[in-house]
């Protein structure tokens, strides 16, 4: 399979229009446009009968103590984990691209709703249901796309990689809210082949000059 994308040029930073929060000069971050970039894939494979989509950052801090902070930078040497930012099961086997800003085109508070999706799929939750929880003012279930927003004060360049599988059954096991780990485990051997597109970004001014 190849995956292309007419918003991202793999390895390259990912323009503001595709993130959840943009540089601000004053407040460190405001929100971004938050649209889901545009997405083509060829070549899959015979004997697929739906497909899957996941984005995830791989460079999360594991401890909060010092995201955000002022005067503090997170160290590159922090061990880091995996942030979902798009989870998508069951698309059709026949589909072969996702347009900009189909899936989500700005920030949502509280987040979208789940049965609001341009083709037929499942929407799982991603990372910012939790990121967000105890926040009255964003808490909540955040279904689909939502992009880049990492933090501020890291030492680490993110990388956002967007992945498409293709799969052989056309509908998979999962529960009624899923997370992108639950969309992992559901489909360990039914992937018949897959493809990615990366992109990175950054909010931290001495890396972005």
């Amino acid at each position: 399979m190849d995956l292309t994308s007419s918003s991202i040029t793999d390895g390259t930073p990912i323009r503001g229009e595709f993130a959840f929060g943009i540089p601000d000069e004053e407040t460190h971050l405001v929100f971004g446009a938050n649209r889901n970039p545009g997405l083509s894939w060829s070549g899959v494979p015979d004997g697929t009968r739906s497909l899957a989509l996941i984005c995830h950052d791989p460079d999360v801090p594991t401890k909060p103590d010092d995201v955000n902070k002022e005067g503090r930078e997170v160290p590159d040497d922090l061990a880091r984990t995996d942030f979902f930012h798009w989870v998508v099961a069951d698309l059709g086997a026949d589909l072969r691209s996702i347009d900009a800003g189909s899936f989500s085109d700005g920030v949502v508070p509280h987040g979208k709703a789940r049965d609001i999706t341009p083709v037929p799929c499942r929407l799982g939750t991603n990372d910012y249901t939790g990121w967000f929880a105890g926040d009255p003012d964003m808490e909540g279930r955040y279904f689909g796309y939502d992009g880049p927003c990492p933090p501020w004060n890291d030492s680490l360049i993110h990388h956002y990689i967007f992945t498409v599988f293709a799969l052989d059954v056309p509908t998979l096991d999962l529960p009624d809210i899923f997370s992108g780990g639950d969309l992992r485990n559901a489909m360990e051997g039914h992937i018949l082949d897959s493809a990615s597109v990366m992109g990175i970004y950054t909010l931290n001014p001495r890396l972005a000059s």
